[in-house]
């Protein structure tokens, strides 16, 4: 991984890729390329033409050139920008077209003049479609063509909607969606059945009419595709591809989307290696997988057959690699990972002893994006850590409150409307039946991917809430012990989300200094398909940092847990907790009591069905597998933690 706020150029791709240490690092770099432009063609006095993508990937580097406008004086009165797509049909004034989406995220908030703007109309007869393409082309060509293209990348590898099958000469054109990108983007419009089945986009070959392009792809959901881009040969079911053959392209990566790259996966095969302690649990882990071999049981033969005889030059024998990283990995095994105490640090003086020392109890601070991240993603641990005697606080960040489907808010107002029929006062009635016929006459009333009210927001905000007191009660956390922090980032009502507030760190600082913590544990993973655990993780860090910057409190740990998409590759888990069947039962109950996600989620995310408990269940089972086909213990079922470092 880079080093903080630098990039490196990636090997052995067929189209150049630097990789940056985070997503808003790559969009900062965009962003400067494009004020470069436009400051040079402004003071030419002539205007910079820019190709536009949108989705959650480019939210960053738009934030970055309104900042620059704003702060820098970043004059768009010349530039004319074109975009790649829209669905279609779609009113412009729909929340979820393209439209209004650019005139929202971006050209509200710069000096761009209204008759610059191209975007793809989706609100035409099907019979104009045509002759509208047509037309598009031609002002591209009679603006002089796009100086600057901005993409990202769909997990079926299209660029624009240049879905598979797309050929190399394709221009401007009404296409059908594939059914992965309409689940990908369900989520956007409360639903897969809401997404339009078709799009008008710019085609393959009318990309690749820019001077420049810039390809952003960040998350470990991007990783599969993004690999079959970069190095596989071009091909029509990964339009991406066809960048290698364009003079002046470039894929900017975050080392989630870069993680299944040759040279980040397997470098040893790309060129000369460091082989530092991290690198070589990496190929040794990785050796061992692939041989289907105990760590123990590696030869040289092993080694040389990989692509490995450096390291069996530097580190050999075979026995004695294998050996290191087999006590190495020995050791992320913790039963009890908040610790034992001191009396265990003092000299194991209790062998046969028949009750071990119970641990010094100790302040735990579990934060969880959504209400149901903790039990998904270590539900296993906090009930050890409580069973242990520890004091366990869940901080739920935001309220969740738009991944609840309308027939639940139906039924919880019903439910408060018939429990205050049988035992409520006259005043406490009517106070419901109002409630009840406000929620039910606007649910009625509501068109598909409409946003919610402030009140239907906040019945399915308290029907979160409640389930995720249930689920705490269900490890053994009382009511008392949980902190419902509801973000400001969070409270747009759309799957969109505002950029972290000040606020908002501010309240992660206070918390820190009223429980003075000994551990927390973060959602440290990328791949949220929503963009929650991302932002969430980057508060916390930030308000790790002025904590640590000031001095306020004891010095505590951080821990980070992968959230309901992935899992810690082997070698990077630096913390792994045993869970019992009994423990592992306890925890999936503790997951069914969020019953408005159970059965199916509002946002699955991705082409994954199962339920969460299903995905939790699985990967608790495959993390103990992986560790037994290393030749490590034996267990039923484990969680993987790694600490957080600057």
């Amino acid at each position: 991984m880079p080093p903080p706020n630098q990039h490196h150029l990636l090997p052995h791709t067929r189209v150049p890729a630097l990789l940056f240490p985070n997503s808003t690092a790559a969009g900062r770099y965009v962003a400067r390329e494009i004020d470069k432009l436009v400051r040079a063609r402004n003071a030419a006095n002539k205007p910079t033409v820019l190709g536009l993508a949108t989705g959650s990937t480019p939210v960053g580097l738009y934030r970055e050139l309104i900042r620059m406008h704003k702060e820098e004086g970043l004059d768009f009165s010349r530039v004319v920008t074109f975009n790649l797509d829209e669905y279609f049909p779609i009113p412009k004034e729909d929340p979820h077209s393209y439209f209004k989406w650019m005139h929202d995220t971006l050209f509200s908030h710069i000096n761009i003049k209204w008759e610059n703007i191209h975007i793809p109309d989706g609100t035409l007869d099907p019979d104009e479609v045509e002759e509208f393409c047509l037309s598009y082309e031609r002002k591209i060509r009679e603006a002089g063509g796009i100086d600057i293209q901005i993409l990202g990348i769909g997990r079926t590898g299209h660029i624009g909607f240049n879905e598979p099958g797309s050929p190399r000469n394709s221009r401007t054109r009404m296409v059908i969606l594939d059914s992965i990108t309409r689940r990908d983007a369900a989520a956007g419009f409360f639903g897969e059945e809401n997404v339009p089945n078709q799009a008008i986009t710019m085609g393959v070959a009318s990309i690749l009419d820019a001077r420049r392009v810039f390809l952003m792809a960040f998350g470990e959901h991007k990783a599969p595709t993004v690999v079959k881009a970069v190095e596989q040969p071009p091909t029509e079911a990964v339009s991406a591809s066809f960048l290698q053959e364009h003079p002046d392209a470039l894929f900017l990566l975050d080392p989630a989307a870069a993680a299944e790259t040759t040279a980040v996966k397997r470098p040893w095969e790309v060129g000369p290696v460091n082989w530092t302690p991290e690198r070589t649990r990496q190929a040794v882990v990785w050796l061992a997988l692939t041989a289907k071999k105990g760590l123990q049981k590696l030869n040289d033969d092993d080694f040389r057959e990989h692509h490995l005889y450096e390291l069996l030059r530097e580190q050999g024998p075979a026995e004695k690699i294998g050996e290191a990283v087999f006590h190495d990995r020995l050791a992320t095994i913790q039963p009890y990972p908040a610790g034992r105490g001191a009396a265990e640090r003092r000299g194991r003086g209790l062998e046969g002893k028949a009750d071990p020392p119970r641990p010094e109890p100790k302040t735990i601070l579990v934060f969880s994006p959504h209400p149901d991240d903790d039990v998904i993603s270590m539900g296993g641990t906090i009930i050890r850590l409580v069973e242990q005697g520890h004091k366990v606080h869940i901080a739920y960040m935001t309220s969740g409150n738009i991944a609840v489907f309308d027939h639940d808010a139906r039924r919880f107002v019903d439910f408060v409307d018939e429990f205050l029929g049988g035992f409520g006062d006259v005043s406490e009635k009517s106070i419901a039946g109002t409630i009840k016929e406000r929620v039910n006459q606007f649910l009625d009333a509501k068109k598909p991917g409409q946003p919610d009210s402030p009140e239907i927001l906040a019945v399915k905000g308290m029907i979160r809430a409640t389930e995720a007191r249930a689920a705490a009660l269900a490890c053994g956390i009382p009511a008392e012990q949980l902190e419902f922090m509801d973000l400001r980032f969070y409270r747009t009502g759309t799957v969109t989300k505002n950029p972290i507030q000040p606020q908002d760190i501010d309240d992660i600082v206070a918390l820190f200094g009223r429980l003075k913590p000994d551990q927390i544990y973060v959602a440290g993973e990328l791949s949220d398909p929503h963009g929650t655990h991302r932002t969430c993780a980057e508060a916390v860090y930030e308000a790790v940092r002025r904590t640590r910057k000031a001095d306020a409190v004891p010095p505590f740990e951080v821990w980070l847990y992968k959230g309901a998409w992935e899992e810690w590759e082997p070698h990077e888990i630096e913390m792994a907790v045993p869970l019992s069947p009994e423990v592992l039962e306890r925890k999936k109950q503790a997951i069914f009591r969020h019953q408005s996600q159970k059965d199916k989620a509002m946002f699955p995310g991705g082409t994954d069905r199962r339920e969460f408990w299903q995905r939790a269940e699985d990967r608790n089972l495959a993390t103990a597998k992986t560790y037994d086909a290393l030749g490590l213990p034996e267990y039923f079922a484990l969680e993987a933690f790694v600490r957080w470092r600057e």
